[in-house]
């Protein structure tokens, strides 16, 4: 059992994979497979986790179990091809910290662009709105 503390930044601002604390339940002869237990999640952050690594080849399994509704507890199953799994697992979490990022980019761009557009628009109205008074004060 060893104490593994991993965080990144999300969109959200920080946001750390098992805020308080990460436990790797794992042999120390055969670092391939581990179970990682996240204290104070739940599905939200598991679901991503586990999708995330199921992406990465070097993955041959990856689940997630709660072992009881009222813990907040959240298992992790990493089964890899022979790389530590504490490793795959950092990367998954570097990647999903990288999807967060264009995520949050590409929001924040489509927001300005949005805004942009609309400013142009409402400029439009506003000038348009102005000629049809000045149409209806002089008749």
């Amino acid at each position: 059992m060893v104490n593994l503390h991993i965080s990144f930044v999300s969109w959200f601002g920080n946001l750390e994979i098992g805020l308080k604390e990460t436990i790797e339940h794992g042999s120390f002869t055969d670092n391939s497979p581990a179970t990682f237990s996240l204290t104070d999640e739940d599905h939200t952050i598991a679901n991503v986790v586990r999708f995330t690594l199921n992406q990465d080849p070097r993955v041959t399994f990856c689940g997630y179990s709660i072992p009881h509704p009222l813990e907040a507890r959240v298992n992790i199953i990493v089964q890899t091809t022979g790389d530590p799994a504490r490793e795959v697992l950092k990367d998954a979490c570097q990647n999903l910290m990288l999807m967060c990022r264009h995520v949050r980019c590409t929001f924040d761009k489509a927001v300005e662009d949005f805004k942009a557009s609309n400013v142009v628009k409402a400029m439009k109205i506003d000038s348009q709105d102005s000629s049809g008074d000045d149409s209806e004060e002089s008749e």
